[in-house]
C-alpha cells in the first residue's frame, strides 16, 4: 500500500461485485477541491484477492492515486475499518465513503467538501437516487422506495447517517478511535451504529442534497419481499440501540410502543388496499416496527451479508 499523504480519501468496500469498475470510472470525471489532495482506496472483502488485477487496472487510469487493499473476509466492518486505519495512517483530514454499486455526479465531492468546510460538522451526507429496470413494479418506481435520504431538522442536521454517500471528519473529536462494529459486519447496521456513536459523542451530521450519487436497483432487490426483510433488519438495529443498557421495564415499554405502531401500520394497510404504494409502504413500515419488537425481546439479528456474495444494503434514513 502506498503511504503518501493526502487530504481526502475516497473509500469503497467491495465484495464480488463487477460494478466496482463503473463506480471507479465515474470518479475519473469528478471535480476536485482545489485546496485538497485526493486519493482513493478500494477494500476488497473477499476471502481471496481475486479482483485485484481488475481493480488495480481501473485505479491506474484515474487522475489521482488509487490503492487496492485486501481486507478479508465476508464482514463489511473489517473492510470499513481497514479503510479507516489507512486514512488515519496517511493523516487524511476527511474520509469519504460510497458503495460499490453506485456512480457519482461530477460535482458530488466538491459539494460534500464545501458542506463540511461551511459547517465544520463531524460528517456530511448526501442523497442516493435509485434507478430501476423497465420491469420494476410501478409502485416501487413511483415511490422511489430505494432512494436513501436523510431525516433532518430545520438546520439540515440529520438524525442519523449512512456510508453510501458520506464524508466523515477524521479531525473531529467525535471520530477519535471510533470503529465499525465487527459483530454487525454480516447482519448490517454497522453504519447506523457508527453514526449513532458520533451523535452520542456530540458530533453533528449535516445533510446536503447537492452531493448526489446514483445506484441501479438489481432485480433481486426490486421485490417487496426484499424490502420487508431489509426493513425488519433495520428495525432490529434500531431496537438494539433503543434497548442498549435498558432494564426489563424499559425494554417492554419500547416493545409496546413498537407494537402500537405496527398495529397502526396494519390499519393503514387496510385503508390502502386498493393503492399498491400506500399498501406496501404500510407493510414495510410495519416490518420495521416488528423488527424493533424482535430486538427488544432479545432475538438475534438476521444475517444479510456474506452468504450470497452481496454486500449489505446501507440503512437509509427514511424509516
Amino acid at each position: 500500500m502506498t503511504s503518501e499523504a493526502c487530504d481526502i480519501i475516497i473509500g469503497i468496500c467491495t465484495f464480488r461485485r463487477a460494478h466496482i469498475a463503473a463506480t471507479l470510472q465515474s470518479l475519473a470525471a469528478i471535480e476536485q477541491p482545489s485546496e485538497a489532495a485526493l486519493s482513493v482506496i478500494v477494500a476488497d472483502n473477499d476471502i481471496e484477492p481475486k479482483a485485484r488485477a481488475e481493480i488495480e487496472a481501473v485505479l491506474a487510469g484515474l487522475p489521482f492515486p488509487g490503492t487496492y487493499l485486501h481486507a478479508p473476509s465476508q464482514n463489511i466492518s473489517i473492510a470499513r475499518n481497514a479503510i479507516l486505519d489507512a486514512a488515519r495512517a496517511r493523516g487524511a483530514k476527511a474520509l469519504v465513503f460510497i458503495d460499490d454499486d453506485e456512480t457519482v455526479e461530477p460535482g458530488w465531492l466538491v459539494a460534500l467538501w464545501h458542506g463540511w468546510q461551511a459547517r465544520g460538522s463531524a460528517a456530511v451526507i448526501g442523497p442516493v437516487r435509485a434507478h430501476y429496470a423497465k420491469d420494476a413494479p410501478p409502485w416501487m418506481v413511483r415511490g422511489a422506495v430505494h432512494d436513501t435520504v436523510a431525516r433532518c431538522d430545520a438546520q439540515s442536521r440529520a438524525q442519523t447517517g449512512y456510508t453510501c454517500n458520506t464524508l466523515i471528519s477524521l479531525e473531529d473529536d467525535a471520530l477519535r478511535d471510533l470503529r465499525f462494529d465487527l459483530s454487525r459486519g454480516r447482519s448490517g447496521g454497522e453504519d447506523t451504529v457508527f453514526f449513532d456513536q458520533i451523535r452520542k459523542r456530540g458530533g453533528e451530521i449535516f445533510y446536503t442534497d447537492a452531493a448526489v450519487v446514483h445506484e441501479t436497483v438489481p432485480p433481486e432487490r426490486a421485490r417487496l419481499s426484499w424490502l420487508l426483510a431489509r426493513r425488519y433488519r433495520m428495525g432490529q438495529t434500531h431496537g438494539r440501540l433503543l434497548c442498549a443498557g435498558a432494564g426489563g421495564g424499559a425494554r417492554l415499554k419500547h416493545a409496546l410502543v413498537a407494537g402500537a405502531k405496527a398495529l397502526a401500520c396494519g390499519g393503514l394497510y387496510v385503508r390502502h388496499l386498493g393503492a399498491p404504494l400506500g399498501r406496501n409502504t404500510a407493510l414495510t413500515r410495519g416490518a420495521l416496527h416488528i423488527g424493533v419488537i424482535s430486538a427488544c425481546l432479545g432475538n438475534e439479528e438476521i444475517t444479510l451479508y456474506g452468504a450470497s456474495g452481496d454486500a449489505p444494503e446501507t440503512e437509509g434514513a427514511r424509516t
